[in-house]
């Protein structure tokens, strides 16, 4: 932030001031809407938003960064609460904050922007479809009945389960008691977000359609006895969500060795989430101003932010790409902009945070599917689907575990599979051939223009390692090595297109060097490469094969291969 105000002046002050009022209005309304989605009260949005918005932006390696309350975090945040209540929420947004630092301090931020853009999509997605579906309630008004404890697919719940399938059936088994004064209202909100987008990019839909919604449901309350459910109260009158006029006071919650255990794979959920969405909004505002994050000091920021924002009853925050495209989209220049999106939240909390009491949950859940709808990316979707199939096996494993399963297992499975088809993919690309596949009487042909074609004596062998040689690539130099057999004196392993080697491929050269020693065959390398030899030389294998037989080029090899011929 330092950097970022050198040559401050009044000029940029304004522009600043006046996208940070502007960023302020467009969030609140989100994150309130995210608070609901989440399970906690709305103003725990209004705390997130306030707290580590400020955080971010004050700390922060991105000098336009906004930072909030996400929907990414709904699925996960519902599921802790669910579990482990607030207490434990705040315990595992504390313990993903410090890992956040600890990566940002140990300069991993570079490492985060290499989880596949597969995965991303894929649970970025089901956290979509996870957030819609569960707006289905308040849109159509629905009044599920948990007086007498519900059995679904053999487990028993006294509120609105959790997890998406138990969720819709409940839904389902509710139908009954749809409510058309809700259903129309949400409807007519969602109709008009996606309108108002075709006439003002400004001002967001959202937020002229939650004062419209709140003075239609006073209005029509007062004159027509017409209720809804809202943020304070439920439709028969009684208490919904207390929406406090200040910020609450510092608290540190209790901290167990046995929660800490317990909510560790969350914690890791919420900061690789954190980190990925960061730095992806990072990147993007990089695209949109010409300038360039730091990734580190963002990431040491973001974990900041999540110690900061559950001592002040808030939940997780991360980098919102919205808002800040919204903050730059409106001038905004260095952090100033974002510690006034966060002033002017905290204005709006002390003077205004009582009249949120009134805005209709219906309306909130037009929001909130908006925001599912242009979470989804159908766009990324459609184009990957198109792509290879190992692409799009792993975005619908991450999207359906996200959906039917956990976000952490999702990113698990996810990660896994990836890593599974690169090494599939690394396996095909990775070719060992003979040299005199393509030989013409005494010459090998060569395909690399630069470069002569190659004599190589009779009793000579000269294999190709085109590409990695590690684990998943020996059993092809091992069955290459087999077809050499007794009929050549030398056997020469061109690695000029080996970049990598790994300890499965150091076997595979210990293997190879016992049968030829066996068949009084004479292993030389030509070509290797710095990471290769490196690793033959701390294993100690340069040695085993002889540092006289290892070269640089292949035509000192074939030179060596003459000597042992003679």
């Amino acid at each position: 932030m330092i950097n970022s105000l050198k040559n401050y002046n009044g000029k940029t002050f304004v522009s600043d001031l006046i996208a940070g009022i502007i960023v302020g209005i467009v969030a609140l309304p989100l994150a309130i809407a995210f608070a609901i989605a989440s399970g906690v009260n709305p103003a725990a949005g209004l705390f997130t938003a306030i707290i580590a918005g400020f955080c971010i932006s004050a700390f922060g390696g991105s000098t336009v960064q906004i930072g909030g309350p996400t929907g990414a975090f709904a699925v996960i945040v519902y599921a802790v609460v669910a579990q482990h209540g607030l207490s434990g929420l705040a315990t595992a947004t504390i313990m993903a904050g410090i890992l956040l630092i600890l990566l940002g301090a140990f300069k991993m931020g570079g490492l985060v922007k290499f989880i596949p853009y597969t995965i991303v999509t894929g649970f970025t997605a089901g956290i979509a479809v996870t957030i819609a579906a569960g707006q289905i309630g308040d849109f159509f008004g629905l009044s599920p009945d948990f007086s007498v404890p519900v059995t679904i697919l053999g487990e028993t719940y006294s509120k609105m389960p959790g997890d998406f399938l138990p969720k819709i059936i409940m839904y389902a088994k509710s139908f009954g008691t749809v409510s058309i004064y809700s259903t129309i209202m949400a409807a007519v909100c969602l109709a008009f977000i996606f309108i108002w987008a075709k006439f003002s990019k400004k001002i967001p839909g959202s937020f002229v359609v939650l004062i419209l919604a709140t003075v239609a449901s006073i209005l029509l309350d007062k004159f027509f006895g017409l209720k809804t459910d809202t943020i304070g109260f439920f439709a028969d009158g009684r208490e919904h969500f207390v929406i406090p006029s200040t910020l609450p006071l510092p608290k540190f919650p209790e901290i167990s060795i046995s929660a800490i255990k317990n909510l560790f794979p969350t914690a890791v959920s919420i900061a690789v989430l954190a980190a990925v969405e960061s730095l992806l909004s990072a990147v993007v505002a990089d695209g949109m101003t010409g300038s360039k994050h730091d990734s580190n000091t963002e990431l040491i920021a973001q974990g900041i932010a999540n110690i900061a924002s559950p001592l002040f009853g808030g939940i997780p925050a991360t980098g919102a790409i919205a808002r800040t495209a919204t903050n730059i989209k409106n001038g905004g220049q260095t952090p100033v902009a974002g510690i006034i999106h966060a002033i002017t939240l905290l204005l709006i909390l002390l003077f205004f945070g009582k009249y949120a009491s009134y805005i209709p949950m219906a309306a909130l859940a037009a929001v909130l599917i908006n925001v599912a709808w242009n979470m989804a990316g159908f766009k990324a979707i459609k184009s990957l689907v198109k792509g290879q199939k190992s692409d799009t096996a792993v975005f619908l494993t991450t999207f359906l575990i996200t959906v039917f399963v956990d976000l952490t297992v999702a990113i698990e499975v996810g990660l896994g599979l990836a890593a599974f088809f690169f090494i599939k993919k690394m396996i095909d690309l990775s070719e060992v051939q003979s040299a005199r596949e393509t030989q013409i009487g005494g010459i090998i042909a060569n395909n690399d223009v630069d470069e002569k074609a190659l004599e190589v004596p009779e009793n000579v062998m000269v294999y190709e390692i085109d590409g990695p040689l590690f684990f998943g690539t020996v059993r092809k130099f091992e069955v290459a090595v087999e077809q050499a057999g007794l009929k050549y004196k030398v056997l020469i392993l061109r690695m000029r297109h080996t970049l990598y080697l790994d300890a499965g491929g150091i076997r595979a050269l210990e293997q190879a060097k016992t049968v030829c020693d066996r068949l009084k065959v004479t292993i030389v390398i030509s070509g290797i490469h710095t990471q290769p030899y490196m690793l033959l030389e701390k294993t100690g294998m340069a040695d085993v094969i002889g540092r006289e037989n290892i070269f640089d080029h292949i035509d000192q090899a074939l030179e060596r291969a003459k000597e042992l011929t003679k």
